[in-house]
């Protein structure tokens, strides 16, 4: 596979998703979106449609057997560090609504989207299994942290609260569907090998109706999302924007790649090439898509998680491109 075809590839998972945002701004900007459209499609994204979509994620996993559990600790040593660094971000922004806004930006990827199909085409069959096991990881970790910095922010004393915060995570939608994906993947694991193949045949209506939920998360979200987009806020949130733009698709990949490549090559802490796909595919891809539908329902700037969105979408184009071509040109991909 040339760097031609990953090139095309990158545009083609990036492309949709802007096209759809502008979709949704042009929906909006002819009347056919009003805010209270708007309004019931953010808490139907955020409450039934990405629960569904991460619940099947995980569910449909074959098997959870051979974990890299280099990886795996790895990826949590870096989500750490990023964690740190937005939160040093976050106490630069003056604005309360907008701390957990860039906090978030920084650590949370579009892997679920982006990554996994991304792995695939980099890293083949191993890669998108790869990037399978660490997303039942990292998925409840990106969702939790989500919820306590969305809400840890509000009025800076709501860190005492812990309470709430607890109540937070525990009725939080996205954690509840990654949650019951590892329940249903656990008893899968345990219980189908002795159960007759024939029974899944003749009841599989119940995948097919989750399926069919699971697939229109993505291009609902997308398209309230753009309903949501303003082009004149940019001005206001301009700084916001680059240094968002920035953390997550630059200084986000290079520390998280760069320290797996210096630890591969040096044979300190190998990573395969499978397993290095998918570690691009978490570390480099733009912020996810459901920052900006949990921030708008958590009553933060839904207004800059919205742009954040769309510009490391916008941006994750061209640096995609690059982190591929480096990491190929020094052998570890």
């Amino acid at each position: 596979m040339s760097l031609i075809d990953v090139f095309v590839f990158s545009l083609n998972a990036i492309l949709p998703l802007i096209l759809i945002i502008l979709l949704g701004y042009f929906l909006k900007s002819k009347g056919f979106f009003t805010k209270d459209f708007l309004k019931i499609g953010n808490k139907l994204v955020f409450r039934v449609c990405l629960p569904v979509l991460l619940f099947c994620n995980i569910a449909e996993l074959e098997n959870i057997k051979n974990i890299p559990w280099n990886a795996v600790v790895y990826v949590l040593c870096i989500i750490a560090v990023f964690v740190i660094l937005g939160y040093i971000t976050a106490r630069l922004t003056p604005d309360v609504n907008q701390k957990g806004v860039m906090m978030q930006c920084i650590f949370r990827s579009n892997f679920a989207l982006i990554g996994v199909p991304l792995a695939d085409l980099i890293g083949g069959n191993e890669g998108v299994t790869a990037a399978a096991i660490l997303s039942a990881f990292t998925i409840p970790i990106y969702n939790v942290l989500a919820v306590l910095v969305l809400t840890g922010f509000k009025g800076e004393k709501s860190f005492s609260s812990v309470k709430n915060q607890i109540k937070g995570i525990i009725h939080n939608p996205l954690i509840i569907g990654v949650l019951s994906g590892i329940v249903v993947l656990l008893l899968k694991m345990v219980v189908v090998p002795y159960m007759p193949e024939k029974l899944f045949q003749d009841f599989r209506f119940v995948k097919t109706s989750l399926d069919y939920v699971a697939r229109s998360a993505t291009p609902l979200s997308l398209l309230v999302l753009g309903g949501q987009f303003e082009f004149s806020k940019i001005k206001g949130f301009r700084k916001q924007i680059i240094a968002g733009t920035l953390g997550r698709t630059i200084v986000a990949p290079v520390i998280g790649l760069g320290i797996a490549a210096f630890l591969t090559l040096k044979e300190i802490l190998i990573f395969t090439p499978a397993v290095f796909a998918a570690l691009l595919s978490l570390f480099a891809t733009p912020v996810a898509v459901a920052s900006a539908i949990m921030a708008e329902e958590m009553d933060n700037d839904g207004q800059l998680a919205s742009q954040l969105v769309v510009w490391t979408s916008l941006v994750s184009v061209f640096t995609l491109f690059g982190f591929i071509f480096i990491s190929r040109f020094l052998g570890v991909l």
